[in-house]
């Protein structure tokens, strides 16, 4: 987890621009760059290290001598940088993930290269010999990216939409407009002799359920897809166990956070790394999140840390969240604060950096509770393929921004390549829920392993928002009564007028929409819809306001198998 900054075409000095680079410097906290090329006195470009590889040589902006005319600035984790080199016969001058990325692009082009990634990325290059600038960013968004530009050839990218609202060109001083650099693509800008650039092409080189176009280390599946299931998910934590940093999960008790808790513990055994796993779980008074970890952490026989936190505390932290996240919506600001919150207790209280998590598998897996009213199978497929698309405005921005904010480098291998596009492969009605049961198939994947208690590998779905409060209080019935207060009936009432774009239809909307604009005026294209579950008529994401909602029996005193409707 890094922040990369760039500029390309500036009117203005670019030390000018430089402090826009420094929002974004709590993405790395272990050293800063920032420098312009020679010869191209009006770009720059600026660099925030997270140091995970390569201590020594890793720092960016990145060359090495064999590309004297290539300058590459990255965010993310390659893991099959090793594999690469030893199949394409590239010669790495240093022990950086990264460096790969140049080797493919000499190789075959920025298609070619980003095609050929096994891993989760935004990056730019510089080719000085071409006079072109090269943008791409991995298939799912899992590491964000944005750009904005003008019709007068200036160019800025950064990890961060913070980095770059500020800006402007010229002698207007004009706002530009902010976008998110789109997933699963790359971007190729002709550079002309004043320094000015202009777009050549964007073009998508991997999307959604694709097979991968690289080698995979698992090249041969068998014919049962519950053993395919475990066995790619497997695989897909063992690549993420790379670096030098310490490694800990974030644990709610739930399914797919305990899966990866359990096989990142099972793997580190295997890896003999010499510590012991740490876990994290947080929650309020009453949070059956807490349970739920609790119980896990004992099996796995972790080092597990519960973190608690207040409903003051928490509201108290929801305009910060909302200045990292770059968000106004509901639901991903609500699931936030949680996570936030357990963040700064990981940065400040513990040495872990690296930190799994259970993302993306309510979207591959079909999870949310209003999957069990899709009218077909072949519905739930294509919104299972439409969340994914969407992961980057929502859960993996949520995940990024809450993790980063704190110089936390999150990792997800419920959104391995191999494994989402298998999984979309298989059937759609067995990717449905089966008897009542959310995941069904993922669940029956892991079942009479004893990885996970079978009460936790059978725990119905609670979204992270609804885990960390009590079912007697929930978090999003404390945040709607204090906002109630807050925001005045003449506010939500005239929303429309001051909000015209995507209005907020809640006093909690209208006070995120209000904090947003704050800190992100004119961009409320950013968050191009409100969340929310699908085929119910919901007026609330809080999967507790579902009729199909279920109470987990983690913390009750009988504890039985699957749950009952």
């Amino acid at each position: 987890m890094c922040g990369i900054w760039a500029i390309f075409g500036s009117d203005q000095d670019v030390s000018k621009k430089i402090p826009s680079c420094l929002k974004i410097r709590h993405r790395g906290p272990d050293a800063f760059r920032i420098e312009n090329v020679n010869h191209f006195q009006n770009c720059a470009f600026g660099f925030h290290r997270l140091a995970i590889m390569d201590d020594l040589q890793g720092m960016q902006p990145y060359r090495v001598h064999k590309f004297p005319h290539l300058v590459l600035c990255y965010n993310g984790e390659i893991y099959n940088f090793k594999l690469l080199g030893e199949q394409m016969g590239f010669d790495y001058e240093t022990g950086l993930d990264g460096e790969c990325i140049l080797h493919l692009y000499m190789k075959g082009g920025v298609e070619f290269a980003a095609a050929h990634l096994d891993g989760v990325f935004a990056f730019t290059i510089l080719d000085t010999d071409k006079r072109q600038v090269l943008v791409g960013r991995d298939t799912y968004g899992v590491r964000p990216a944005f750009r904005t530009s003008s019709t007068d050839g200036f160019l800025a990218i950064s990890s961060e939409a913070k980095g770059i609202v500020d800006l402007s060109n010229g002698s207007t001083n004009t706002k530009l407009k902010l976008e998110p650099y789109p997933p699963g693509h790359v971007s190729q800008y002709a550079v002309d002799e004043a320094g000015k650039v202009s777009l050549d092409f964007d073009k998508q080189f991997h999307g959604v359920g694709q097979a991968p176009r690289y080698t995979t280390r698992i090249p041969e599946l068998v014919p049962s897809p519950e053993d395919n299931v475990r066995l790619l998910l497997t695989e897909a934590v063992r690549k993420r166990m790379m670096g030098v940093r310490r490694i800990g999960c974030l644990l709610s008790g739930g399914l797919d956070s305990s899966l990866v808790a359990a096989l990142v513990c099972k793997v580190a055994k295997e890896m003999k790394l010499g510590y012991k796993i740490q876990t994290f779980a947080i929650g309020m008074d009453g949070s059956p999140d807490i349970a739920a970890a609790r119980k896990v952490a004992e099996h796995l026989d972790t080092d597990h840390h519960e973190v608690s936190f207040t409903a003051q505390e928490g509201l108290e932290a929801i305009k910060e969240v909302i200045y990292h996240n770059e968000s106004y919506d509901i639901t991903t600001t609500r699931a936030s604060v949680g996570m936030y919150l357990l963040s700064k207790y990981i940065s400040t209280k513990t040495d872990n950096i690296i930190i799994f998590s259970g993302e993306g598998a309510d979207e591959v897996a079909q999870g949310y509770i209003y999957f069990h009213k899709a009218p077909t199978p072949e519905d739930a497929d294509i919104e299972s393929r439409r969340l994914l698309s969407d992961l980057y405005l929502y859960d993996n921005l949520r995940a990024d921004r809450t993790t980063a904010a704190h110089g936390l480098e999150l990792r997800v291998p419920f959104l391995d390549h191999q494994f989402t596009s298998y999984y979309l492969s298989l059937p759609a009605a067995s990717r449905q829920p089966q008897e009542g049961v959310e995941k069904h198939l993922l669940r029956s994947s892991f079942t009479g392993l004893d990885l996970i208690p079978d009460d936790i590998l059978w725990r119905p779905k609670e979204a992270f928002s609804d885990g960390v409060s009590s079912k007697k209080k929930s978090w999003f019935e404390i945040i709607q009564k204090h906002f109630e207060k807050t925001i005045s009936d003449q506010d939500l009432a005239s929303a429309s007028k001051t909000y015209p774009e995507n209005t907020p239809l809640s006093k909690e909307g209208y006070y995120y929409r209000q904090v947003f604009e704050s800190y992100f005026a004119g961009q409320a294209h950013l968050t191009p819809y409100m969340w929310m579950p699908k085929w119910i008529g919901a007026t609330d994401p809080s999967a507790r306001t579902l009729s199909h909602y279920k109470e987990s029996d983690v913390e009750k005193p009988t504890i039985t198998g699957k749950d009952e409707d």
